[in-house]
Formats: C-alpha cells, sequence, structure tokens
C-alpha cells in the first residue's frame, strides 16, 4: 500500500509538489471492531444470503418452468430477483470473507469495481419497482385494456430502458470518484465501498462533484419514487370507486406487497444516501445500509411469492418434477 493502512494522510497543499502516490488499497471497518461479534456476524450474514439467494432462484425457476407465469406482472418480478441477487452478492461475500479473516482490505481498483456494481443494481431495484407499480396502475385501472398496454415490446423497452439507465448511473458515480486522487485516510466506516464515503475522504474540493451525485441520485431515486406516488394515487382512486369491499380489498391486497417492499427499500436507502454527506456517525449509516442492502432482498422473496397462489403452485410442480 502507498500509505500506511489505517493512518491518515496528509493531504498535500496547492504549494507542495503533486509527487505522492495515489492510494492504493482502503480498509473496510465492516459494521463491527469486536472481535467477539465477528462469529456472529459471520453466522447470521451467512444465514441471510443464502436465504437470499436461495428464494430469488426459486422464483426464476418457479417463473421460467411455468407457463401460466409467462405475463408481465412475473417477467417483471423475475428482473427484480436478478437485481437483488447481483445487488446482495456485491457487497455481502466481501463482508462474509472479511469477517473471517479479520482483514477489511480491498484495492483502489476493486473498490471502484464494487461500487460500480452497487451504484448498478441499486439503480435497477429502484427502477423495477418503478416499472412494477405501473404495471400494478395498468391492471387496476384499465383491467380491459391490460394485455394490450403491457404487450412484450413495451416489458422488453420497460426492462432495456432500466438497465441502460442504470449502467449510466453507475459509470456518472464511476467517473466522479475515480477523478479524486489523493485522501484523507484509507479507512472506510462502512462495510462496502460507498460512494459518498469516498468523496468524504478525498483531499480535493468535491463540492462540484457532491451537486453532481445527488442529481445523479435524483435521476434514480427521486423520479422512480415519484412514478410510484403518482401510480399509487392512481390506484387508490380507482379502487376507492369499486363498489364492493371484497373487489377494495382484493385490488389492495395485490398492492400491499409491493408497497411494503417500496417503503423498506427507498426509506432506508434514500434516507442514508442523502444523510451521508452532513451525518455524524459513518457506523450508523452502515448499520442502516444492511436493511436495504441484505433485508430487503431476502424478505422480496417471502413478500412477493408466499402469499402468492400461482407462485406456489408454480414451485409445488418444480419441485414434484424434480422429486
Amino acid at each position: 500500500m502507498s500509505q500506511q493502512r489505517g493512518s491518515s494522510v496528509q493531504c498535500p497543499s496547492s504549494t507542495e509538489p503533486q509527487n505522492l502516490t495515489r492510494v492504493s488499497e482502503f480498509l473496510l471497518l465492516g459494521l463491527s471492531d469486536d472481535r467477539e461479534w465477528q462469529p456472529v456476524l459471520f453466522g447470521l450474514f451467512l444465514s441471510m444470503y443464502l436465504v437470499t439467494v436461495l428464494g430469488n432462484l426459486l422464483i426464476i425457476l418457479a417463473v421460467g418452468s411455468d407457463p401460466h407465469l409467462h405475463t408481465p406482472m412475473y417477467f417483471f418480478l423475475c428482473n427484480l430477483s436478478l437485481a437483488d441477487l447481483g445487488f446482495t452478492s456485491t457487497t455481502i461475500p466481501k463482508m462474509i470473507a472479511d469477517t473471517q479473516t479479520h482483514s477489511g482490505v480491498i484495492s483502489y481498483a476493486g473498490c471502484l469495481t464494487q461500487m460500480s456494481f452497487f451504484m448498478f443494481f441499486g439503480c435497477l431495484d429502484s427502477l423495477l419497482l418503478a416499472v412494477m407499480a405501473y404495471d400494478r396502475l395498468v391492471a387496476i385501472c384499465h383491467p380491459l385494456h391490460y394485455t394490450a398496454i403491457m404487450n412484450p415490446r413495451l416489458c422488453g423497452l420497460l426492462v432495456s430502458a432500466s438497465f441502460f439507465t442504470s449502467l449510466l448511473v453507475s459509470q456518472m458515480h464511476n467517473s466522479i470518484v475515480s477523478q479524486l486522487t489523493y485522501f484523507k485516510d484509507v479507512e472506510i466506516a462502512h462495510f462496502f465501498c460507498d460512494p459518498s464515503q469516498l468523496l468524504s475522504l478525498a483531499c480535493s474540493d468535491t463540492s462540484t462533484n457532491n451537486i453532481v451525485m445527488y442529481l445523479v441520485g435524483a435521476i434514480s431515486g427521486f423520479l422512480p419514487i415519484s412514478g410510484i406516488l403518482f401510480s399509487y394515487y392512481k390506484i387508490v382512486s380507482s379502487v376507492l370507486r369499486v363498489p364492493s369491499a371484497s373487489g377494495k380489498h382484493k385490488a389492495f391486497s395485490t398492492c400491499g406487497s409491493h408497497l411494503s417492499v417500496v417503503c423498506l427499500f427507498y426509506g432506508t436507502g434514500l434516507g442514508v444516501y442523502l444523510s451521508s454527506a452532513v451525518s455524524l456517525s459513518p457506523r450508523n449509516d452502515a448499520v442502516a445500509s444492511v436493511v436495504y442492502t441484505v433485508v430487503t432482498p431476502m424478505l422480496n422473496p417471502f413478500i412477493y411469492s408466499l402469499r402468492n397462489r400461482d407462485i406456489k403452485a408454480a414451485m409445488w410442480k418444480l419441485f414434484s418434477k424434480r422429486v
């Protein structure tokens, strides 16, 4: 490492010769410094990660194996499961390994790579949740035209647009951070390379970078949640006009799972993202980040599927074939 691990680095002043070597490694501090907690964290996060992988893979296999589930709603659900798998796999395996080796060292290139994938899958998750809200809007408010509106071409276009927008957002974050040359410290008070933490450690003036970062965050966070809120406004207005109580209950129960995941994901994700620049406790931000990086992807298969009779029937057929 070009700088001594775990020690502060003096930022060069404007009058000093710019001959310092760039930081080649960072140190991820994780969730706790206490060695006694490391086995507990290892077991907890390994279990949660395995449940996340198994649950999301079962959704993908069940939907793919049952022709009755080849509909827009389940097509978007499969893509959300893929995004959740990538989102969790970007950070959790590294953290699990660090708790075993008691070393959070990550190379500069590895840090940028992890950050890029984290932003890509996080943005993709956000956009897919907005797409799923639109799908529910069409299904509830325009049921007679649902098949015509949500045709395969539009579904593919919505997913492709989400993919390329997420790729653009991740590369914009990556280009901003890769321009940073010197850092005040090599210690990152997190369990993954968070772009806002790297900006706070930079020696150079990052005010312009912060503005660009939050504008990009608005694109990937504020715009999708605005679409979700508008969709649910239209949904609630439509459902309230349904005369029968059973019809209202059926419509709201269809949206309840999606809305709970939206609140969990956006409530913690945007809260941590927007407050990170002024937070006095980065470790608290790291703990809060566990909710949207680990807990939400783990709960998605249960929230979306275990209460869905079609998915349960498809899983039963899948297991029956294997047996």
